[in-house]
């Protein structure tokens, strides 16, 4: 809801884990998808790859806990294009989905 009220973008889907978040894309075709890299089942970089090559057009960001340089080299291995640390601010987060910083 803070994305939608602070930066004018419509949330389409909410997904629990990595294998609901490929499915939810198929059927909604998002533009951006806010990805965690920890999941059940399948985790966000798996599911980063696999979204990627079925939806080429889509950005995935990455918002997680891990801010450490590993995790963001897995990260841009899989094919995300941001990376946001949890607890980051409301504003550094939009700039990031928007494309306007990374």
């Amino acid at each position: 809801m803070a994305l939608e009220l602070a930066g004018g973008l419509e949330v389409v889907g909410e997904a629990a884990d990595g294998h609901q978040a490929l499915d939810l894309a198929a059927r909604l075709h998002p533009q951006v998808v806010l990805m965690d890299l920890e999941m059940p089942g399948l985790d966000g970089c798996a599911a980063a790859r696999r979204l990627r090559a079925e939806h080429p057009a889509c950005r995935v960001i990455a918002l997680t806990v891990h801010g450490d340089e590993a995790s963001r080299r897995r990260a841009r291995e899989a094919g995300i294009e941001g990376f946001v640390v949890k607890g980051t601010g409301l504003g550094a987060l939009l700039r990031v989905i928007t494309g306007s910083e990374e």
